[in-house]
């Protein structure tokens, strides 16, 4: 359990802690000072403008100075932190946060606008109303208030003063009969006083002893003089005194050319006059401290209303965030739920809070906008999904099979094709997609024309084309793709016929080929024997022209022998033995072929080049020696055809090499590939590959089977001819080359080795003991 927990145990105080997380504390605490500071702002300056009945002192001044002070410092720090978390999400690109910003701004900018101009008016209002309280017409009013006080109570001294004289000269010439007659001095300075209207009147020794006294009914009480009045007396001067609680006015004098006697008399006055003129002198003496403390009182005000505008404007400011905030907060969850839509994320749902105001409904709605769109796009998934299915299916199906598939749009335009047509467009689909059909397969797209000229959108044709060096034959399809009754585009189907025109024509020549070998071998036998019968039997009787004579039974016999010749050849196609598969070395066989062709043209010189290793496949070792041979002798053949063009059909001096012919094995993953090439005139340039159709030759004397039969061997073994031009030889330039490849034997037995040795010893010793007549037959001699 940890500390939190141990101390909120109890299920009050879990209670409590539940409260606090589920309200934002801090949002509430800031709210609370925003409160306080208002009140506090405003009670400080109700009470410093005395609009309360509660007089402030300096200590409570100072107090309440304080406080709004704390209140300041307190929003000041509540403030910078919330605009620090907003510049902070602003940098960072929070959602809502610059729309956050803008509102600040604006509540900020309505909350100091009032401020300023209320502070404007305040200062003018306060500086006229200070100019007005202590301008010249004021003091003048003060003034003349005190003077007009003053010169009542001084108009009652100046009388008190002329009687004080009068009264102290005549007692003074009276002085004598005191000590005579005191009675008599005391009725006439009764008399003096009544006269006079004296209150009171008393001769005085400067010890303070009454000698004399005269007083009215309603006598003040009197105290005696200060020694700096009797100083003043004896100076000469009348001594003025104003008694504010007894409400008199009270006057000294020396009574001349008497010892040690002074005059003392007092008079009462109005108790108003007196309290006016000490209301007045107090009022003009505040006036005068007001106005030597004037620059403060308009320093004091000032900073009163500076920390009571700021606690407001402060106050204000942070409403206006709270505000701001309550009113971005929803927004701001909108555009982060908006957001993680756009990447894809539809499950996102926005807090609703329950107010059901604008905000909430918006926030409602978007759920259910996303609730939506994710079943759709679930439900395009699906579809979506299924649609892969059958376009793999599609696909898989497309590419299984043998003939090509193109589509097209309505432009003609590539926008699929199988992996057969693949072969025949030269490249992968994600570099002729959008590429037109005319411009990579110009024969095709002719058929596509056609198609569109028609009625149904179709058509149909065989066309020739160029693939990988090879010419081939397709059988073209067209059909045009519908969708409302518009035309979309158009499917193209082919299938490579190339095999089957060639096996058809084959099958046509080697029929041709028996019917030829029946039908003109039969008469061939009596030619020849009747044209040697004539020469042996009439070549000694005939004496005139007998050189013409033997010249044209020698010209019978030979072309006899030269027809005879082509007929085994057209038996030879028509008759091709099925081959008997065994295990074959292609490097024994390959090298007899030499040897014979070797000793058949000395002229030309052979090289073969065996193989590594043992180049075993299970083949008929008779067949593939006559492709071989057949092979051997049209390079031959190109080789005396090139040294004709060149020397003029110049003779063949005894050991010249005229040309030169090599041969190699070579061993591959899954093949062996046999490649013979020559020194000859060299392969056309066009219809190399109707080289291998029956009859289709490009020397004068020439069948055309012998390409014929090694590509029928290969056919049967499963292999692959092709013809192309030399490579580059340190001895000579130009030539043909023509490349064998057959299926490589997987599995060999233990004794294949062997056997193949055996067997190619066996067919070395029966070439070396073949007759002149089979040599010449083998190699077309």
């Amino acid at each position: 359990m940890s500390v939190i927990e141990r101390l909120f145990d109890t299920r009050w105080d879990r209670r409590i802690l539940q409260f606090l997380q589920r309200r934002n504390v801090t949002a509430i605490l800031a709210v609370a000072i925003v409160v306080a500071a208002i009140f506090l702002g405003s009670f400080t300056y109700l009470l410093l403008t005395g609009a309360t009945p509660f007089t402030p002192n300096d200590s409570v001044v100072l107090s309440l100075l304080l406080a709004n002070l704390a209140v300041v410092l307190t929003l000041c720090a509540l403030i910078v932190w919330r605009m620090a978390r907003i510049i902070l999400a602003r940098r960072s690109g929070i959602a809502g946060a610059k729309l956050h910003a803008r509102l600040v701004t604006m509540f900020s900018v309505v909350a100091v606008m009032p401020a300023i101009i209320v502070a404007v008016f305040a200062t003018v209002t306060l500086n006229r109303g200070l100019d007005i309280w202590f301008g010249e017409r004021t003091r003048e009013i003060i003034g003349n208030s005190l003077e007009v006080a003053e010169s009542y109570l001084e108009e009652h001294q100046q009388v008190l003063r002329s009687e004080i004289v009068l009264m102290a000269n005549d007692l003074s010439r009276e002085a004598t009969s005191e000590s005579t007659n005191p009675v008599r001095f005391q009725k006439l300075l009764a008399t003096q006083a009544a006269l006079r209207a004296l209150n009171a009147a008393y001769i005085i020794s400067r010890e303070g002893k009454i000698l004399s006294r005269a007083t009215a009914s309603v006598a003040p009480s009197m105290s005696m003089p200060d020694e700096e009045h009797f100083d003043g007396a004896d100076d000469g001067q009348v001594v003025l005194m104003t008694v504010r609680e007894g409400n008199q006015i009270r006057a000294l004098v020396r009574m001349p050319d008497v010892d040690d006697a002074y005059l003392y008399v007092a008079r009462f006055v109005d108790a108003r006059v007196l309290e006016h003129l000490a209301r007045t002198q107090a009022a003009v003496t505040e006036y005068k401290s007001l106005e030597g403390r004037q620059r403060g009182v308009q320093v004091t005000f000032a900073l009163i209303y500076v920390a009571v505008a700021l606690v407001v404007l402060l106050a204000a400011i942070w409403l206006g965030l709270w505000a701001a905030n309550r009113i971005v907060e929803p927004i701001g969850r909108l555009m982060g739920a908006a957001e993680r839509v756009r990447t894809g994320d539809l499950s996102t749902r926005v807090e609703e809070m329950g107010d059901d105001d604008e905000i909430d409904r918006l926030s409602r709605a978007f759920n259910r906008m996303t609730s939506q769109i994710e079943e759709q796009r679930n439900e395009l998934i699906a579809a979506n999904h299924q649609m892969d299915q059958r376009r793999r299916f599609t696909e898989a199906v497309l590419a299984g099979v043998s003939a090509g598939v193109i589509g097209l749009d309505s432009e003609g335009r590539i926008n699929h094709a199988n992996r057969a047509a693949m072969r025949f467009l030269g490249g992968p689909l994600e570099t002729l997609f959008g590429e037109p059909l005319a411009k990579i397969l110009p024969a095709m797209a002719d058929v596509v024309s056609e198609a569109e000229r028609t009625s149904r959108n179709s058509a149909q044709a065989q066309i020739s084309l160029s693939a990988a060096g090879q010419d081939r034959t397709l059988n073209v399809r067209v059909a045009g793709e519908f969708s409302g009754g518009d035309i979309q585009g158009y499917v193209v189907t082919f299938d490579d016929i190339t095999e089957l025109v060639l096996a058809q024509r084959n099958a046509a020549w080697a029929d041709v080929a028996r019917r030829i070998a029946h039908e003109i071998k039969n008469p061939l036998t009596p030619i020849q024997l009747s044209a040697e019968r004539l020469r042996r039997k009439y070549g000694k009787e005939i004496s005139t022209d007998k050189e013409v004579f033997e010249q044209c039974t020698e010209t019978i016999i030979r072309q006899v022998g030269d027809i005879g010749r082509m007929v085994d050849e057209f038996s030879s196609f028509a008759r091709m033995p099925s081959a008997v598969m065994r295990e074959t070395d292609l490097g024994e066989v390959l090298r007899q072929s030499f040897f014979l062709q070797r000793v058949a043209h000395g002229e030309i010189e052979y090289e073969f080049k065996a193989p590594d290793a043992s180049a075993v496949i299970e083949g008929d070792d008779r067949l593939i020696s006559q492709a071989f041979t057949n092979i051997l002798k049209n390079a031959a053949e190109a080789i005396h055809a090139r040294h004709e063009q060149e020397t003029g059909g110049s003779k063949i001096e005894q050991g010249q090499v005229i040309g030169h012919i090599t041969g190699s094995v070579e061993i591959q993953d899954e093949d062996i590939a046999v490649s013979i090439c020559d020194s000859g005139c060299g392969l056309p340039e066009t219809g190399r590959q109707r080289l291998t159709e029956p009859y289709v030759t490009t020397r004068d004397k020439g069948t055309g089977l012998g390409l014929a039969i090694v590509k029928k061997v290969m056919e049967d073994h499963n292999g692959k001819l092709e013809m192309m031009d030399a490579p580059a030889h340190e001895k000579w330039t130009g030539g043909a080359c023509v490349c064998l490849t057959f299926p490589r034997l997987r599995e060999q037995s233990a004794q294949s080795g062997p056997q193949s040795s055996n067997s190619g010893e066996s067919r070395a010793s029966g070439a070396e003991n073949m007759t002149a007549e089979e040599k010449e037959a083998a190699h077309g001699v």
